[in-house]
């Protein structure tokens, strides 16, 4: 079912080995990460984690996120990171934790030719301020957290249908992520409203080969499962 699908893969992570694992797998297209991942990872140095898994990653899109929270520091280190490699954007969140718009950073960035993934954006307006900061620049992302969308109770489809078309309309050389899924069924719906690309944690990437599994059989191996484990337990009434 795969073959199939249109939407890109890109993998979500900040293990090493993992990543060193898909960089050569033809089902993943690119790379991301986050402070939040490498932090839970462990990593102690960022810049170094960045060119061990440059070594790894050398053509694949791989998007790096900047971390601080005034304009001119994020400015000097999305050019900082826009420099470890051709294949690497820049992952800019669409305002300061003091909620402050940072599109006039992104559209400077943008203009000067720094490929960037503008990130944590969560609704179509936006997505339609984003588009208009991006459209004069070269290849980039819009990482629209569907995932966090549906944590609050929301339907993200039509929030991601209407993205795909902001973006055709004003930034057709920007590609509409679908960030944050829970399931291996937003593939599919992500697939369905035609988002370019799909980020996706290890656990979800494991999960790649039940796409189009016979429901029958999942059944009855869902129900040998349970006989399999109450007998290594030795469960008895």
């Amino acid at each position: 079912m795969l073959e199939h699908i249109n939407t890109k893969i890109f993998a979500d992570g900040a293990d090493l080995d993992e990543i060193g694992g898909l960089a050569l797998d033809e089902r993943i297209s690119g790379f991301t990460t986050n402070p939040t991942l490498m932090r839970k990872a462990g990593i102690p140095d960022y810049e170094r984690f960045a060119h061990a898994l440059l070594e790894q990653v050398r053509e694949k899109p791989i998007s790096f996120e900047v971390f601080a929270d005034d304009a001119d520091e994020i400015r000097r280190q999305a050019r900082l990171i826009a420099s470890w490699g051709e294949n690497v954007y820049v992952k800019v969140p669409v305002t300061t934790t003091g909620g402050e718009s940072l599109a006039a950073l992104v559209r400077e960035l943008s203009e000067d030719g720094v490929r960037v993934n503008v990130t944590a954006l969560m609704t179509t307006a936006q997505v339609e301020m984003i588009a208009s900061a991006l459209a004069n620049g070269p290849s980039s992302f819009v990482s629209v957290f569907a995932g966090r969308v549906a944590d609050a109770g929301v339907d993200p489809m039509p929030i991601m249908a209407g993205s795909v078309e902001i973006l055709e309309r004003t930034a057709p050389n920007a590609e509409l992520i679908w960030a944050s899924p829970r399931e291996l069924l937003n593939l599919v719906q992500a697939d369905q409203v035609g988002c370019h690309v799909i980020t996706m944690t290890h656990p979800l990437l494991e999960k790649l080969d039940l796409l189009g599994k016979d429901l029958d059989r999942f059944s009855l191996e869902t129900v040998q499962m349970f006989r399999r484990d109450a007998v290594a337990a030795a469960y008895y009434i």
